[in-house]
């Protein structure tokens, strides 16, 4: 989904407390970037991917899933404050959480981020590096319209899958002239 970006610098303290204008924002080293609402489609499958998750992490009581809209506070001056589709944290981590109530101070072990039709290849792929960096150990990228999903483990290790593949791969835009 399209980004709008606004240049003022802010905190996350100042975004959790000020805005309330019903619109969604993450906050990338202080600038905020005000989010599109989702497509139905975008929401459907987001929705079935915390679904399935949520039911495996309960059973197997590993720990806790998170919705879209959840913020994570994943760096600090600048701030930035990332809402991935869906989260998971493990047990292990989300008993260090103090406040619930406020942005949860930690990445996340693996998100699920949904793409778009209107969502540009380098604003993911950014974002995907931004988790991983903060130290989330998986970030899957599901593109609906390709029905692939892109399992980013690091900066050169992806693994693509999809109806008619499935294999290790390493697209040079994902790590440069790395190939």
């Amino acid at each position: 989904m399209p980004t709008v970006s606004r240049p003022t610098m802010t905190t996350a303290q100042e975004l959790f407390d000020s805005l309330a204008d019903g619109y969604r924002y993450e906050l990338i080293q202080g600038a905020l970037h005000m989010m599109s609402p989702a497509d139905g489609r975008h929401g459907r499958i987001a929705g079935q991917i915390g679904y399935l998750l949520k039911a495996h992490v309960d059973r197997n009581r590993l720990g806790v899933v998170f919705a879209a809209e959840t913020g994570f506070l994943i760096q600090q001056e600048p701030d930035t404050v990332l809402a991935p589709d869906v989260a998971y944290l493990s047990r292990a981590k989300f008993e260090t959480v103090e406040n619930e109530a406020q942005y949860l101070p930690m990445a996340p072990d693996s998100v699920a981020e949904v793409l778009s039709p209107s969502d540009r290849f380098a604003r993911v792929e950014s974002k995907a590096y931004a988790w991983l960096d903060a130290g989330t150990k998986l970030v899957l990228v599901v593109d609906p319209d390709n029905q692939m999903v892109n399992a980013v483990w690091s900066r050169k290790k992806i693994e693509v899958f999809g109806p008619r593949k499935s294999s290790t791969a390493v697209p040079p835009s994902m790590v440069g002239s790395a190939r």
